[in-house]
């Protein structure tokens, strides 16, 4: 009897349900399969291992918001209610994109500790919960996500990465998502002076909890590394120069990337000292 209930939780809970979220196109309905996920995974009904080869599913979206170029994104100032709802969009969009980027890395890459994908199953569940915060505060602003165009940057670069977990945790967690430690203050900052203080308590949660990932990120680039003979610090350095010619644009919230993994010299090298 015992060994019939595990194997039915494990397919109520484990990667089938994974897979499942990562598919789901209704955010709504993406989130709550993560929260059940996540659930189980805290309730010890579930031990996530490795999902083996070929577990990964295609990436589940909603047809709104239209994507379209990064320059081609309105900018808006945040003095203006538009302006702060359009910001609000930006970040949730994000996150949603965070959301099937974690799932994505936990079905992707096989072989891995079992380590490796309770970490990315957490960075989901976190996710969910910011995209929800988020999108409930557009709706309390009378807007709905999809409202606004976005840009598929960090998609397409998960596409670029999708064939070596070393590339993907130094370009996904310390390159693209990084960028959210870097720029969040000075959001948090503006809004304040808007008087948007519901947003800043939104912002303030996540950034707190975008640290934790972005370590994660910086954890298993590192791990990767030493797996392979390869020096942390010059291999970044080495990739950025790849993916990414024109460097990368500062200002760079020091305190958070070095609580985040990053090293001083890494520091030293993004800033161009």
């Amino acid at each position: 009897m015992q060994s019939i209930n595990a194997e039915i939780a494990d397919q109520a809970s484990g990667w089938p349900l994974a897979q499942r979220a990562l598919a789901e196109r209704d955010p709504s309905g993406k989130c709550e399969s993560i929260a059940q996920l996540w659930q189980s995974i805290e309730d010890d009904d579930w031990r996530p291992d490795d999902p083996g080869p070929g577990a990964v599913v295609p990436c589940g979206r909603p047809a709104q918001p239209e994507l379209v170029e990064p320059g081609a994104v309105p900018r808006r100032g945040l003095g203006s209610l538009e302006g702060r709802v359009a910001l609000i969009h930006a970040v949730a969009h994000i996150e949603f994109n965070a959301i099937n980027l974690a799932l994505d890395a936990a079905l992707r890459f096989s072989g891995q500790p079992a380590v490796f994908y309770r970490d990315w199953l957490s960075v989901a569940a976190d996710e969910a919960r910011h995209f929800q915060m988020l999108e409930s505060r557009l709706v309390q602003l009378g807007h709905a996500y999809g409202d606004f165009p976005a840009h598929n940057g960090l998609w397409e670069m998960a596409e670029k990465t999708a064939h070596d977990v070393l590339i993907r945790m130094a370009l996904v967690p310390r390159v693209l998502e990084a960028r959210g430690l870097d720029v969040t203050p000075g959001m948090i900052t503006k809004l304040e002076q808007a008087g948007d203080q519901p947003t800043v308590a939104c912002l303030e949660r996540i950034l707190e909890e975008e640290v934790r990932h972005v370590e994660i990120g910086s954890t298993w680039f590192k791990y990767h590394c030493h797996q392979r003979g390869l020096e942390p610090e010059s291999t970044f350095s080495e990739l950025l120069d790849r993916y990414f010619s024109g460097g990368l644009r500062g200002p760079f919230n020091i305190e958070a990337r070095l609580k985040a993994g990053f090293s001083e010299q890494e520091m030293h090298r993004l800033a161009g000292a």
